[in-house]
């Protein structure tokens, strides 16, 4: 049956994506949500007989059960509706445009060891998440992953297939065969039977396909399941033995052999492997910032505003202030979308916000006030808990590229690292002899850099808790550190009036940048890390030519007292929050 052009006076078909066993999937322009793109599915079954009809009735409305227990997710595509017209059965969810990662192995051939780990870093998360809501996906393959072109980060689709777990075990009829051959594990063909390691061995597969760029179907159909035990045969090229025992233990046939968590695989790659992924951000050319445009500006803090932030999905944006609030602002529509409150003081001073900062995942915000730091859900926006330690100002908040661990600096003079999850103090860093006020850690998680008012750096190192090296040449406190994406580069500006760039291996200076006639609060870097921003007292924000170390254009007449700068993940958007209680956002070209 042909579908209408106007489906519920909301939807506008645009045109067809594909087509599978259970129906057609078109793209669609929402008219409820001024166009926004979306995805409709038609139940349009090529099944015969009325067990089988029944039966691919049950998994299109599961599909849309399952979107709606899981919430929002931002690697999970939200429902939208789910609704009968004319006698056809429809499914309607959000838009995620980019490449599935069967599409991206045909472009670019066999994946890189780093690459798989950085695939394992970005979805395992997501595959917790749904564990824990008492979900199965049951059907992970390269086919139902895609790479968002917005920001590089791993969606997780299609629960077609995925089942709520009861207890300790998903099963079906005795036969019941649902999930993919050559991803899906023996007992979920066999039995139908499905678990968190089901899940896990799926992932494994996927990992398997996209390094060898061998179809596990066409090995599962010659070998059964004897092909996951001589796995590396299908190498064409070789992996470390970290990754490779990860395999193994992903790729076990008896199940009781494998993971039997997402926490377990995320332990081993933590001690095996430190990076962390970070969201590729797709840009088809340099964005210019010779003369950049003032987009907006947002109001709404009583008072100054000392920190902003933006989500590692660019749609958000955080602000903290000395009015004791946190505010979060959605970037497309410039409009307030919450206030936090919970810090307080009896003196404005001893509630400001000073540092707000997300998990790289998206799930978390933290900031920082006189003594404490707080922890809030970013989705329902409540308070996650309070970490007391310090027994002074908390300066500056900072997330470790895998979000797991929170570092904090104080006007204690110590730097406090937490575990996000059991919200606990890990350790104390202690060498600096005046107050911490700035930390960052470096894209690969595996350096903490700290800038203090005793006027110098400090490097840390992030497994071994030891200092590496004290940076000097600051002749004024250092307010502010930031690392370059590539983590080669730190840039940190001081209350000298200058901002230094420090080659990070050798941990020598490369270059000093003056033009400030004041303060320089804080430093960014473009997620190209072509250009360095710096906002200063003197009531200006330069931007810098990283390469030249050249200035290209300084900000001025906007404001005074610019407290903090931050680019948007995609480099195009420039946030500035200052003095006059304001946020400023800035557009390049």
């Amino acid at each position: 049956m042909k579908i209408p052009d106007l489906l519920r006076g909301r939807f506008r078909i645009i045109k067809l994506l594909g087509q599978g066993g259970f129906g057609r999937t078109y793209l669609a322009e929402d008219y409820d949500k001024l166009k926004e793109s979306c995805v409709v599915k038609q139940f349009v079954p090529s099944v015969q007989g009325t067990a089988a009809l029944q039966k691919a009735i049950e998994l299109f409305e599961r599909e849309a059960r399952q979107l709606q227990q899981l919430g929002k997710h931002d690697q999970i595509p939200t429902l939208s509706a789910y609704f009968e017209d004319n006698n056809q059965l429809y499914l309607v969810q959000e838009y995620i445009e980019g490449e599935n990662l069967s599409e991206l192995l045909k472009q670019q051939g066999v994946w890189s060891e780093q690459e798989v780990k950085d695939l394992l870093l970005s979805l395992l998360p997501v595959i917790e998440f749904i564990h824990q809501k008492n979900v199965i996906h049951r059907d992970i393959k390269p086919e139902n992953i895609i790479r968002r072109r917005e920001d590089g980060q791993f969606v997780l689709l299609d629960f077609g297939v995925a089942k709520e777990l009861s207890k300790t075990v998903l099963s079906t009829q005795i036969g019941t065969q649902i999930g993919s051959l050559g991803y899906a594990p023996i007992e979920q063909m066999l039995g139908g039977e499905a678990y968190p390691a089901s899940d896990l061995f799926s992932l494994g597969v996927t990992c398997f396909h996209l390094l060898t760029d061998v179809n596990p179907y066409e090995l599962s159909l010659r070998q059964g399941y004897s092909w996951t035990g001589n796995w590396r045969q299908s190498l064409k090229g070789s992996v470390s033995q970290e990754l490779g025992e990860i395999l193994d233990k992903l790729l076990q046939e008896k199940i009781e052999n494998r993971f039997s968590s997402v926490a377990e695989v995320l332990e081993a790659l933590k001690i095996q492997s430190p990076v962390s992924p970070q969201p590729k951000v797709v840009q088809t050319s340099p964005i210019s910032w010779q003369n950049p445009t003032l987009v907006t500006t947002l109001k709404g803090h009583s008072n100054t505003v000392s920190s902003v932030a933006f989500s590692p999905d660019g749609r958000t944006l955080a602000s903290g202030s000395s009015d004791k609030t946190i505010k979060l602002w959605d970037v497309r529509s410039q409009r307030e979308i919450a206030t936090l409150t919970g810090h307080s003081g009896f003196f404005y001073c001893l509630g400001w916000v000073r540092s707000v900062a997300f998990s790289p995942d998206g799930r978390t915000l933290a900031s920082g006030s006189y003594d404490t730091i707080k922890l809030w859900d970013v989705q329902t926006k409540r308070k996650i808990a309070t970490l007391t330690g310090h027994s002074s100002y908390v300066r500056s908040v900072a997330f470790s590229p895998d979000s797991r661990t929170l570092a904090s600096g104080s006007d204690d003079k110590t730097i406090k690292l937490w575990d996000v999850q059991t919200q606990r103090q890990i350790t104390t860093l202690t060498g600096h002899s005046n107050r911490v006020m700035s930390v960052a850690f470096s894209p690969d998680g595996r350096t903490l850099a700290s800038g203090s008012s005793d006027d110098t750096i400090k490097l840390w190192n992030v497994r071994t808790k030891r200092e590496i090296a004290t940076l000097t040449g600051h002749s004024y406190s250092v307010e502010s550190v930031a690392f370059s994406p590539d983590g080669r580069t730190l840039a940190s500006g001081s209350y000298d009036y200058t901002i230094k760039l420090w080659n990070v291996q050798t941990q020598r200076q490369i270059t000093t940048l003056t033009g400030h006639s004041n303060r320089v609060m804080s430093v960014a870097f473009s997620p190209d890390g072509r250009t360095l921003a710096s906002g200063s007292s003197d009531d200006t924000i330069k931007l810098w030519d990283v390469q030249t170390q050249r200035q290209i254009t300084t900000l001025t007449g906007y404001s005074n007292f610019f407290y903090s700068v931050a680019f948007s993940p995609d480099g195009r958007t420039l946030a500035s929050g200052s003095y006059d209680k304001t946020i400023k956002l800035w557009r390049g070209w």
